[in-house]
């Protein structure tokens, strides 16, 4: 068996090796001029693009640096000037927003049952999404692809059309202003998007590497676990992301469904506008602080995220 595998591999080195010559042959076209990707990325890669690109992400980061700046100046300050002018008078900026902000036990306790809410929808919808996305990509049952077509097909079910259903069928089992009702609901509405993303990748992984898993013994579940799972690791990251990011800064699921009395954070800063007036000092640092924990979520798994957009966009 070593000796087939050995003499299989030095013919597809071989056979590589001189792909590879004629292909250097044929790499560079006549007159000098390389493939238009290649000419693209040269005429792309140049300062000035570089310095357009910089400028679009300070951009984008202003209104997290002004609300960041917001919340590090007095209810006074915020009130008479703009956040711009921390930099024409930096002593405006004072922690003593933070410190209102840590003795707001209705504010804090809202990061609590979001953090409650979002673990769960998060973890559910990609455990159940990668089990199901394995089933339609690799396994043989009746009706697989009209389930599929069912699955896609959700896609397109706006959340604003099962409010009402939703809630009185919430009502009569109990579930509803509760943490538990929020969870389903965002699980139910999140698994149509992570069955379609994962089934679609998963579809990708080769067959004979399956195939191979299941000479050497391997079950439906070891195969699911050993094999399709980390290979689809920056898929898996980036629904992960999605759903996170989706749930966290969810306000209209969780203004109808969550519980009043422990709201998530969403709701508990916008009940805090109704008192603009008089908790500006609390308000802003909250903001911020609901903000930066789904940016840590982000960039805690950029590279992930990343590989998995790229993934998707070679294949």
């Amino acid at each position: 068996m070593t000796t087939v595998d050995g003499a299989v591999g030095a013919g597809a080195g071989a056979g590589d090796g001189a792909a590879g010559r004629r292909g250097a042959g044929r790499g560079v076209p006549r007159g000098g001029r390389g493939p238009l990707t290649a000419r693209l990325a040269a005429r792309t890669g140049g300062g000035a693009v570089r310095v357009f690109l910089v400028l679009v992400a300070l951009f984008w980061l202003m209104p997290s640096v002004g609300l960041l700046l917001s919340s590090l100046r007095g209810p006074a300050q915020i009130a008479g000037s703009g956040w711009w002018q921390v930099f024409a008078r930096p002593a405006q900026i004072t922690f003593a927003n933070y410190g209102h902000l840590l003795s707001n036990g209705k504010v804090m306790g809202s990061l609590v049952t979001t953090a409650e809410i979002t673990v769960p929808a998060t973890v559910l919808v990609v455990v159940i999404g990668s089990l199901a996305g394995y089933a339609f990509a690799w396994l043989d049952f009746p009706g697989r692809d009209a389930w599929f077509m069912v699955v896609v097909g959700l896609l397109v079910v706006p959340v604003q059309v099962a409010l009402i259903p939703v809630a009185k069928l919430f009502g009569a089992v109990g579930l509803f202003e509760t943490t538990a009702g929020v969870v389903l609901f965002h699980t139910a509405f999140g698994l149509p998007f992570a069955v379609f993303l994962l089934r679609n990748f998963f579809a990708e992984i080769p067959r004979e590497l399956l195939e191979a898993a299941r000479l050497d013994g391997a079950g439906e579940l070891r195969l699911f676990t050993r094999v399709v799972m980390p290979l689809g690791g920056p898929a898996i990251a980036s629904l992960g992301i999605f759903q996170f990011l989706w749930v966290w800064n969810d306000m209209l699921i969780a203004l109808i469904f969550a519980d009043s009395g422990h709201p998530p954070i969403t709701v508990a800063l916008q009940q805090e506008v109704r008192q603009f007036g008089n908790n500006i000092d609390v308000l802003a640092p909250g903001a911020f602080l609901s903000m930066v924990v789904p940016l840590i979520v982000f960039f805690a798994f950029q590279r992930q995220f990343v590989s998995g957009v790229m993934a998707g966009a070679v294949k």
